[in-house]
């Protein structure tokens, strides 16, 4: 199966729009996605690693969002006692407000509007906002369920720019393209996520992830060396390194 991908043709989502019912809508869907079909579950396996009690720790999110990934790494910083400051990025204003709405209660999070390949940089386009200390890395750099929406030269910058921002530990995970999953996301946009929005943005995510060797083959371009790249259940794959 091939992976199809028209830059010209971008996802609902990624467009440039007001806040809607249905933006909202979608973006609720893709928490609860993300919530009962292994985003969650696999972000955990490495958080119980990475963030022990009592450390301190800056933490980037690329491509955050509605913030839910923000939030989940705060909640569980509080839970073992960890003390830690999220920057989210986001280039959509209208997906940041929204994300700021549900983060009121998380002053741990900052949500900052900027083009993720560019975000941190010292050079090329300014962005909206930076990170807090511009001279100093990241502890850890998440991306999730972003990679699938650049093309490959693209995303290997974006694998590129992640390793960057990081001086300890790098987690980007994504779909992984493959019959099964096409099929159950179709199954899943049929019978239960069958707002507009989510069905198309869903079934083109399907068609536009990355096999589990592309994705592999992408970190390698990027420059990565000894991470780790695994397959997780429901059609999830991330690289890592640490």
């Amino acid at each position: 199966m091939k992976r199809s991908f028209d830059p010209a043709e971008p996802e609902l989502m990624d467009r440039p729009q007001p806040v809607t019912p249905e933006l909202v809508s979608d973006l609720r869907n893709i928490r609860r996605l993300n919530r009962y079909f292994g985003s969650y579950r696999l972000i955990m396996h490495f958080l119980r690693r990475w963030i022990q009690p009592r450390s301190r720790m800056r933490i980037l999110d690329l491509a955050t969002g509605s913030g839910d990934i923000p939030r989940l790494v705060v909640d569980y910083a509080r839970k073992i006692g960890g003390d830690v400051r999220v920057d989210a990025v986001d280039q959509q204003p209208s997906t940041l407000e929204i994300a700021r709405g549900l983060s009121s209660d998380y002053p741990e999070i900052e949500f900052l509007e900027s083009d993720v390949l560019t975000f941190g940089c010292s050079r090329g386009p300014a962005a909206a906002g930076s990170p807090r200390q511009d001279n100093e890395a990241y502890d850890i750099v998440l991306c999730s369920l972003a990679l699938h929406h650049f093309e490959e030269d693209a995303a290997v910058r974006l694998l590129k720019h992640c390793r960057q921002l990081s001086n300890k530990y790098v987690l980007v995970s994504d779909l992984r393209r493959g019959l099964s999953a096409t099929i159950g996301v179709y199954l899943l946009t049929t019978f239960f996520f069958r707002e507009a929005m989510t069905r198309s943005d869903a079934r083109v995510s399907a068609e536009r992830a990355f096999s589990f060797a592309e994705f592999r083959s992408l970190a390698e371009r990027a420059g990565w060396r000894n991470f780790g790249h695994a397959k997780f259940a429901l059609a999830r794959q991330a690289i890592w390194m640490e």
